[in-house]
């Protein structure tokens, strides 16, 4: 089924891909990033897409909000993934001010009508249970309180191993990128399927 129309006056539907260098895609080439792989993966599933690569490496989420209204100044998107919180949790940053962050990007997204696909990060043991308690539970309360559709773990089954990782052992290759476009794209299709478009697939 094609979500998104491919007539000749159709606009491709705008999303912007917002996050630090898990979206940059450092090291590799820019044909293997996310963000055109997943452009990529959407238009041949039939979608008509321009994914925007609004990647900065080393982003936590209070540098993200920083340049969220300059990235929304370059034209209006249609959604957006929302990719942030891993440098905050790396540097032992407060879970409360990457929440609070979090929370007022969704909210600029949301008013100016974009969708948001917030995609989850989970914390490490390295700053105790209490910190991974605190963290890991940003993102499924946002989705909640904000009704945004939410990724699991953006690195689930790509972090930890080495044949899908770059040689830093941290960022994903273009093969582990791969597997992430693979696991992002039905999320990024549900929230920009047309209304009634989600019954009409599960009724074939």
């Amino acid at each position: 089924m094609v979500l998104f129309s491919g007539g000749a006056e159709a606009a491709p539907a705008r999303i912007l891909a917002f996050g630090d260098s898990l979206t940059a895609g450092p090291g590799l080439p820019v044909d293997d990033t996310l963000p055109v792989q997943l452009q990529k993966l959407l238009k041949a599933r039939g979608n008509e897409v321009e994914v925007i690569n609004a990647g900065v490496s080393g982003d936590t989420t209070a540098m993200g909000l920083d340049r969220l209204d300059y990235a929304l100044g370059a034209g209006p998107v249609d959604a957006a993934i929302l990719e942030l919180g891993a440098n905050d949790m790396l540097n032992g940053m407060s879970p409360k001010d990457a929440r609070g962050n979090l929370s007022r990007m969704i909210e600029v997204f949301q008013a100016k009508g974009v969708k948001v696909v917030l995609a989850a990060m989970v914390s490490s043991n390295n700053w105790g249970q209490a910190y991974r308690e605190e963290f890991d539970s940003i993102y499924p309360d946002l989705a909640a309180k904000y009704g945004v559709t939410m990724v699991p773990f953006f690195m689930e089954g790509v972090w930890g191993d080495p044949k899908l990782l770059i040689g830093d052992g941290v960022h994903p290759n273009a093969a582990g990128v791969q597997k992430i476009a693979k696991k992002i794209a039905p999320y990024v299709e549900k929230i920009l399927a047309p209304p009634g478009a989600a019954k009409e697939s599960r009724a074939q």
